[in-house]
């Protein structure tokens, strides 16, 4: 099969917030508060926006709203920083289809996660990205996220993946320093999106270039600065806004499964926005843990 993908990367690069999809009450999309968390982090120095990623609740959305949300993002800051929309499902079929949504509502590329739920052979995973690639003229990256997806992609299976045309980088959170390492070693051509608030420094060391960080979802200048401060050589300072990144971390994952980041948007003094309620079965922190959460931020000096 024959791949017309482009070869080209889009300059990603710095953080790249993984935005949030915002509801209604009634978990109604609400498009416009959609849009102004992504205005809200690009306002804030982020160099690129990543919605429909685990932050943006991609599996919970119907094939409209995927394509609606990307619209929204891209409408309101695609003309200042890039945008790189996920496109995961588990058959190629569905990727595709929400592949070519996303590049016809303009996002810069897609991530493309490694299929999930039903366990694949590697040969399979060649050809999903195959299809991919042929199906669309933007770049695409691969999503690589074995805890929540179950496919975990091996060394060699990447090589076949890094000869496709059209496949331009990793986004990697594994949490297997070992396994990034490994890869940018052997594929220095790709660009490496490192996916996990705890590492982003370490990541950075051993290779890559963009920082997708839930705590840049709500404190987009914390890691800003780290990226800033480490590409600028002050590996001193990048190291202790690691840390200030992490202790944020540790503050909004107390709670449900993701639910703590749009709980600390509530409580930002600069969000005039609602970022709404989880999509069901995903829960909101409860009262007792916001509280804990507003108690921890204040004691950080956040808001």
């Amino acid at each position: 099969m024959a791949n017309t993908g482009p070869t080209h990367d889009v300059s990603i690069h710095g953080v790249i917030p993984p935005t949030i999809t915002a509801f209604t009450d009634e978990e109604e999309l609400a498009l416009d508060a959609t849009a102004a968390h992504a205005r809200f982090v690009v306002d804030r120095g982020v160099h690129g926006v990543f919605p429909l990623g685990t932050n943006g609740e991609f599996p919970m959305l119907k094939p409209d709203e995927r394509a609606a949300v990307v619209e929204a993002v891209v409408d309101e800051v695609g003309e200042e920083v890039p945008v790189i929309a996920g496109v995961s499902a588990p058959s190629t079929r569905n990727t595709v289809s929400y592949s070519r949504d996303a590049a016809e509502a303009g996002a810069d590329a897609v991530v493309v996660g490694v299929p999930y739920y039903y366990p694949i052979d590697n040969d399979a995973v060649v050809e999903h990205y195959e299809e991919v690639t042929d199906a669309v003229d933007v770049p695409v990256y691969i999503y690589h996220f074995p805890a929540r997806m179950g496919n975990k992609l091996d060394l060699d299976t990447l090589d076949r993946l890094a000869a496709i045309d059209g496949i331009v980088g990793v986004k990697d959170s594994s949490g297997d320093v070992a396994w990034l390492g490994q890869a940018i070693d052997r594929h220095p051509e790709l660009t490496y999106l490192a996916g996990l608030d705890s590492l982003l420094f370490a990541e950075l060391e051993i290779g890559c270039t963009g920082l997708v960080s839930a705590v840049s979802n709500v404190f987009p200048e914390m890691a800003v600065e780290l990226y800033e401060s480490y590409v600028d050589g002050d590996e001193t300072r990048a190291r202790e806004l690691q840390s200030r990144v992490f202790d944020v971390w540790k503050a909004i994952d107390q709670g449900p499964y993701l639910g703590g980041v749009k709980s600390a948007l509530d409580l930002h003094p600069e969000v005039d926005f609602d970022p709404g309620p989880m999509r069901r079965p995903l829960q909101r922190m409860s009262e007792e843990e916001e509280v804990q959460l507003e108690r921890t931020l204040r004691t950080l000096d956040l808001i």
